[in-house]
């Protein structure tokens, strides 16, 4: 069973900041990298999905 993220979206670039959204239910900034051939990543603390958009899975 596949669970879907809480959160997801769509960015230009394989390496990402999360700090879980404004307000008292965020969390520390981490960053992510997300690898160009999975094509995305998740926030291991809020479980926010990065996707990355098509027209970028050829930037580095």
């Amino acid at each position: 069973m596949t669970i879907e993220a809480p959160e997801t979206e769509t960015v230009h670039t394989t390496r990402v900041a999360c700090d879980g959204g404004e307000g008292a239910l965020g969390h520390p900034r981490v960053w992510l990298s997300i690898s160009p051939e999975k094509g995305w990543v998740e926030c291991g603390y809020c479980d926010k999905r990065y996707v990355l958009a098509e027209d970028a899975k050829d930037a580095h």
